[in-house]
């Protein structure tokens, strides 16, 4: 990896090793215990009502995994322990503000557009698209990672965007590989991952960290308090401010349709599809990237099997739901990849008709130079194959056969 060269990597390399020979003494130089998380939270936001929903067992899952079973750096524990602190301390900001503005909890969620699919399908461009009609809110990056206090006085604002943008500066600095295979920034658009967290039911423990048991327990468990928790994120960020439609994004949704329309009866749901040969490979790559950031026992071919395992698993699960009535079939629109990126401007159209959504001339030209300044591979050619993750063509075919043949790919 390029990082391997630079100064900042070569520091990493030597903070980590020394960690490891510490460790081995039996002395934890970054502990991550639920009390110990959980009080440093309470500091933090002078709070103390984390509104007891039950996330006590999920934030102890979690935390066991990361102890046993995702082989943590120093910095890997370091940035876990930082992570986690900030979602309990903006868990405890949430619940606050709640209670101080008690008409934040009748804000009305319309129609909501959630844009889901299996990983590396388009999602992303799709939803980059959609955020730049004028009509349309997608959550930010920023507001996603602190979204309180709700008044959002300038000065606030921008606070909040700099320690954003500040983070990220780190993340890039310590994996510039990420550039190339997924465009994160402050006050760009942001999956729906960072909003479910708070929940401590999310999928986006996964994508950056080795935790196969609690994994198996998430994929177990109900969740409606996750979209619950993602209902009243989006009536604390809508507040005071614009709430016309909400667009929203993540391949993760496949796994909660369920969930999903209990909580949104009259939400939209587009599935984007994609050959899953080419879906399988470019996940494991992205996601072997993003685990090396915080651990030095990633191996490429565990990492394939894992993803491709659990994504046929969970695209067949939504379609399952789908076919089972937990939405009309007027709320699903199917789009795919190839047509998405052959004639993004008529996909759009298309998504806009179905859903009875007015295309102004306006979000046309916004949109359009969007994709102006965002060609792909704006940022470097993502290069992989199935092979580099142990994965065989012949056996995603089969895999995923009874997907692609329902929808051509």
């Amino acid at each position: 990896m390029s990082s391997s060269m630079s100064p900042l990597g070569s520091l990493t390399r030597v903070l980590n090793k020394s960690g490891r020979a510490i460790e081995r003494t039996g002395v934890s130089l970054v502990r991550l215990e639920a009390p110990s998380l959980i009080d440093e939270a309470r500091r933090k936001a002078r709070l103390d009502d984390f509104d007891e929903d039950g996330f006590r067992e999920a934030f102890t899952r979690i935390i066991e995994s990361f102890e046993h079973e995702s082989g943590l750096s120093l910095l890997g524990r370091i940035a876990a322990r930082q992570d986690l602190v900030r979602l309990l301390t903006s868990r405890l900001q949430l619940v606050d503000d709640r209670r101080r503005h008690p008409d934040i909890a009748a804000e009305p969620v319309r129609r909501p557009l959630f844009v889901t699919g299996l990983p590396r399908t388009g999602t992303t461009l799709l939803h980059g698209l959609l955020a730049q009609d004028p009509a349309n809110r997608a959550p930010l990056h920023w507001e996603s990672a602190f979204p309180s206090p709700p008044e959002r006085t300038r000065s606030r604002v921008q606070q909040r965007i700099d320690l954003a943008a500040r983070q990220l500066r780190w993340f890039h600095r310590l994996n510039p590989d990420i550039r190339r295979m997924h465009a994160i920034g402050a006050k760009l658009p942001e999956e729906c991952l960072m909003i479910t967290s708070h929940s401590f039911l999310s999928y986006q423990f996964q994508t950056s960290h080795h935790v196969p048991s609690y994994q198996a327990w998430l994929e177990s468990h109900d969740l409606l308090a996750c979209y619950d928790w993602h209902r009243r994120f989006l009536q604390h960020l809508q507040w005071r401010g614009r709430g016309e439609r909400w667009v929203l994004k993540a391949p993760a949704h496949l796994f909660g349709l369920p969930a999903l329309f209990a909580t949104y009866p009259d939400a939209g749901v587009v599935f984007t599809h994609r050959d899953p040969t080419e879906v399988a490979a470019s996940l494991a790559s992205l996601t072997t990237v993003l685990r090396r950031t915080f651990s030095d026992e990633v191996d490429p071919r565990a990492v394939g099997a894992e993803m491709t395992d659990r994504w046929a698993r969970g695209i067949y699960k939504a379609l399952s739901d789908r076919d089972g009535g937990c939405g009309r079939s007027e709320q699903f629109l199917d789009v795919r990849y190839a047509d998405l990126v052959r004639d993004p401007m008529g996909t759009v159209r298309h998504l806009y008709a179905h859903y009875d959504m007015p295309f102004t001339d306006v979000a046309e030209d916004r949109m359009r130079r969007f994709l102006a300044a965002n060609p792909k591979d704006k940022n470097g050619q993502h290069d992989y194959t199935l092979g580099d993750f142990g994965l065989d063509v012949d056996a995603e075919r089969v895999r995923y056969r009874q997907y692609a043949e329902r929808f051509g790919l």
